[in-house]
């Protein structure tokens, strides 16, 4: 074999590939970045099946000596277990629907009309989701007061609504910029009205932004701690997280049955999510347009 290197000519200096390099480097990042985040979730799980005395111990390993499932038990007999599913469920369930209709309306309408005062309108919302809800909490705790709506669900629901409002209108507000007008305009032409352009051609490719606004809008309900504890006042209408104390006495707490619930209350927004997941997946591809 002849060498077809030209006179004058170094020959080629095979180095290794630096993307592969850099693609190694990054998916060690990611592992490192994913055992971080995901190890209190796993810590948790295990808790909840260890022994109260391994829990205790000062010897601790990443894997129980033994498993025992008298903690969920205990969790499960606590006082007020079921009235609290039922508390969380009516408060989430409802804030995220009224979130959902109404951010989907103001989005649609900051997307497609000029008005005056759109994008003060818009700063405002920006504005206000900056605020955290726990430094209006004397202010809010005030009005509720005076409406009546201490130690009922709906003030509750109210103020998760409130707060989650701003980003779930942002958040939508992005899908429907990118709908053509075009589709709508066409819509219109075959003989639907704005409104029943907007259910038939527009709703529909709003799945993904919804579906995502929809996550936000329920952990940030599910999770919440504080107002619920400060707004409900009566042991039967307390939500997930804050019968969650319950396990904290004078006597000390029950770690194991603690771990449990918290295991028990994680699951539904877990669930929620691998469901709205496929949602979203099915919805980016939805509703696209041959050309």
């Amino acid at each position: 074999m002849t060498d077809t290197t030209a006179p004058g000519a170094t020959a080629p200096d095979y180095r290794p590939d630096r993307k592969k390099r850099s693609r190694h480097f990054y998916n060690l990042v990611g592992l490192v970045t994913f055992v971080v985040m995901a190890f209190p979730v796993y810590w948790l799980v295990v808790s909840a099946l260890r022994p109260n005395n391994e829990i205790r111990s000062y010897d601790q390993k990443l894997w129980p000596n033994s498993i025992t499932f008298d903690n969920f038990s205990r969790a499960i007999d606590a006082p007020n277990f079921g009235t609290a599913i039922q508390s969380s469920l009516i408060i989430c369930v409802t804030a995220v629907l009224g979130a959902m209709v109404l951010s989907t309306v103001a989005a649609f309408a900051i997307g497609r009309f000029r008005f005056a005062g759109r994008k003060v309108f818009m700063i405002v919302l920006l504005v206000v989701q900056l605020l955290p809800p726990t430094a209006m909490l004397i202010p809010l705790y005030i009005q509720l007061n005076d409406l009546g709506a201490i130690n009922e669900y709906w003030g509750v629901i109210v103020i998760y609504l409130v707060t989650t409002l701003p980003f779930a209108t942002w958040m939508i507000r992005g899908f429907v910029v990118n709908i053509p007008l075009e589709l709508e305009e066409a819509a219109m032409v075959d003989g639907c009205s704005r409104m029943g352009a907007f259910w038939r051609v527009v709703f529909p490719l709003l799945a993904p932004g919804l579906a995502a606004a929809s996550i936000f809008s329920l952990i940030n309900a599910w999770n919440e701690y504080l107002l619920a504890y400060i707004v409900l006042q009566d042991n039967d209408k307390y939500t997930l997280n804050v019968w969650l104390m319950n396990f904290t006495t004078s006597h000390g707490t029950d770690y194991g049955a603690l771990m449990a619930a918290s295991t028990m209350i994680a699951i539904p927004v877990v669930a929620f999510f691998m469901i709205v997941q496929k949602k979203m997946a099915a919805g980016l591809t939805s509703g696209a347009v041959k050309g």
